[in-house]
């Protein structure tokens, strides 16, 4: 055990020689480094998002969990924010954690989570979003109908005068994303996206579909915007997942989608790092590039 001091906050360490991930030898300390050493570059895509947790803190090899609220046992320097829950039931809202500075993304980590999934939407305004997903998985064995798929998602959110960004999950597909100026709220976000995805699917029908059951797909790729809507998440840029290897959520620039080795595990936590000493994270300026949802809806209704 020992004391890791952040200025003002501090915690111990416990069980940092736990091995997470059994096959590729990674521990509790070697993710605690990771995420110590991703933090200037993963803390602006966090900053403000209400959290979900997927803890594993006996490894990957035994069942993990999912977690949004806060323990009571958490530092009280870890910023939290109350939250409505999806179906306004009798429960009450959630304490999300918010992940805003080094010391707590360290915290986390020698908590036993390895990803991290953030809202599409920021404090204070965490009823207009602030990004619009498209979640894409390969229908089969083949990925290349998802770089293709993909190309065609970001051709459509430029002609809507949005500005796209790709990711690897670091599990099975990409993510294309548009952020935006929270002018709009999740319900709108949403029928815009699902409004997006139909028009895609109906130029490329034998390419796409937006099919919910995977019987009427008929190997087409599925475009999933089901994401787009409150109180969902989407897996943190550089977050890691729980799965052999320890894969990254690494975001790509745009030329990254034509080559053919791109997979979405292509970067890893014994990779990822040596990607970033050779390239800036392309994603770093995603704000400035924010959108209009509301104008985009109009360019959509125009080429319809």
């Amino acid at each position: 055990m020992s004391r890791l001091n952040f200025g003002a906050y501090s915690f111990e360490t416990s069980n940092t020689d736990k091995v997470l991930f059994p096959d590729a030898g990674i521990t509790k300390g070697g993710l605690i480094r990771y995420y110590r050493a991703i933090a200037p570059v993963i803390l602006p895509h966090l900053k403000g998002r209400p959290l979900t947790l997927h803890r594993f803190p006996d490894g990957i090899d035994e069942e993990g969990f999912y977690q949004q609220q806060a323990p009571d046992y958490f530092p009280d320097w870890i910023a939290t924010r109350h939250a409505a829950r999806a179906d306004d039931g009798a429960q009450g809202p959630v304490e999300h954690i918010l992940c805003n500075n080094e010391a707590t993304l360290a915290y986390l980590a020698n908590q036993g989570t390895i990803t991290l999934h953030g809202w599409l939407a920021s404090v204070p305004k965490l009823r207009t979003p602030d990004k619009l997903v498209f979640d894409l998985d390969p229908p089969g064995e083949d990925f290349e109908p998802v770089r293709q798929g993909a190309r065609w998602v970001a051709a459509l959110i430029e002609q809507l005068g949005l500005q796209p960004f790709v990711m690897t999950t670091g599990s099975r597909g990409l993510h294309v994303v548009a952020p935006l100026k929270p002018d709009l709220g999740f319900d709108e976000v949403r029928d815009l996206a699902r409004a997006m995805a139909d028009w895609l699917a109906a130029q490329h029908a034998e390419e796409l579909t937006v099919a919910q059951r995977k019987n009427k797909r008929r190997g087409r790729l599925y475009l999933d915007v089901m994401r787009n809507a409150y109180g969902q998440t989407s897996v943190a840029p550089y977050a890691v997942r729980a799965l052999p290897g320890a894969p990254v959520a690494a975001p790509l620039a745009l030329d990254e989608l034509g080559d053919k080795r791109l997979h979405p595990q292509r970067w890893h936590l014994k990779n990822i790092l040596r990607r970033l000493g050779q390239k800036d994270d392309p994603w770093q300026d995603i704000r400035r590039h924010a959108g209009s949802a509301r104008r985009a809806r109009r360019e959509l209704k125009r080429l319809s």
